[in-house]
């Protein structure tokens, strides 16, 4: 945790030393929903406008506002131009996105930034035909960790998850809850504390970093881990088309440098360091605790994952995506990250 907050004050300082080393002829405006603490704003965004600043050289800059909309109408804001930046969960939106639901699917093994990377190629090769994120331009794609569960009582097993009420993000993790017995409650991740210290839920799906990010460290003491995880949370990042436009050519051209694949490696590598800060804040508290499953669960969730991933990839197909070459291609670009 103490060098997670390190880390955090160190991308804030040097964000804040470039910004006042120039006049920005243009300064944009992200729009950001999770707390200033969070690695997307200690870390991702400040990292992110420092490279914006470098490539225009220091034509461009940006800075961070909260409370300008909720997390599911994030979308909406970049739309209309309330805002320039903002990043997006798209389970928060059901029926919207389905070509997303590719990188979160079980079964892949990598890091978030491996992840992260494959799924801005697997964009590119495969789900941008499905043109989901209409009328905004696409800056990145990303992914969280592992997904896992954390929960106030102690689960050592798969079957004990069945009538559990848990907070799930929508997408594919909905469809692990439901596989595995559980009742699904659909909260942002900004109310996840609150939902858990009421009792409205017995616990939640989310990567290890929110043991940190978001305290579960107080409120779901017990986590337990399945090989792989059992999602992965899928996020875009995205700008007002009108904004871009509205840039110099030059400009223009030296952002979209900095966008795409940079743009999503940065936000995977983002994600991998809060989850060590997560572990961390698991391991600094006594009455914490992480079980691993065994092999027969390992064994079970594996059966249990073959329909989760059978349906996605029907959703997908449906699409006119070849959804099992997507799935392969990501699996492939993950083992080579």
């Amino acid at each position: 945790m103490k060098h997670f907050l390190k880390t955090c004050a160190a991308a804030s300082a040097f964000a804040i030393a470039a910004v006042s080393s120039h006049a920005a002829d243009v300064t944009l405006t992200i729009s950001s929903w999770a707390p200033p603490t969070h690695g997307m704003n200690a870390i991702y965004w400040p990292a992110l406008i420092s490279r914006l600043e470098e490539a225009t050289e220091g034509r461009v800059t940006a800075e961070i506002k909260y409370g300008l909309a909720t997390p599911p109408a994030q979308y909406d804001l970049i739309l209309d131009g309330a805002a320039d930046f903002a990043w997006i969960f798209h389970g928060y939106t059901p029926g919207r996105f389905v070509a997303t639901k590719m990188i979160e699917i079980p079964g892949y093994e990598g890091n978030a930034e491996a992840a992260s990377v494959a799924y801005w190629r697997a964009h590119e090769q495969y789900l941008a035909t499905a043109d989901e994120h209409k009328g905004v331009k696409l800056i990145g794609l990303m992914t969280h960790g592992p997904g896992t569960l954390h929960s106030d009582t102690m689960v050592t097993g798969l079957d004990q998850i069945s009538g559990m009420k848990l907070r799930l993000g929508g997408g594919v993790s909905g469809d692990v809850g439901a596989a595995l017995g559980a009742t699904g409650i659909r909260v942002p991740a900004p109310k996840v504390y609150e939902t858990l210290a009421s009792n409205a839920a017995d616990g939640v799906m989310m990567p290890m970093e929110g043991k940190a990010s978001f305290k579960l460290f107080e409120v779901a003491k017990h986590t337990y881990r399945v090989p792989g995880g059992f999602y992965r949370g899928s996020f875009a990042l995205i700008m007002n088309s009108d904004t871009f436009d509205s840039l110099s050519e030059a400009d223009q051209m030296a952002l979209d440098g900095v966008f795409g694949e940079a743009a999503s490696r940065l936000a995977g590598q983002m994600w991998d360091e809060i989850d060590k800060a997560g572990h961390q804040a698991l391991m600094d508290n006594a009455d914490n605790s992480l079980t691993e499953a065994s092999a027969e669960d390992a064994k079970k969730w594996n059966e249990l994952t073959d329909p989760i991933i059978a349906g996605v990839l029907e959703e997908v197909s449906a699409l006119g995506i070849d959804a099992a070459a997507a799935q392969a291609y990501i699996a492939e670009q993950m083992a080579a990250n």
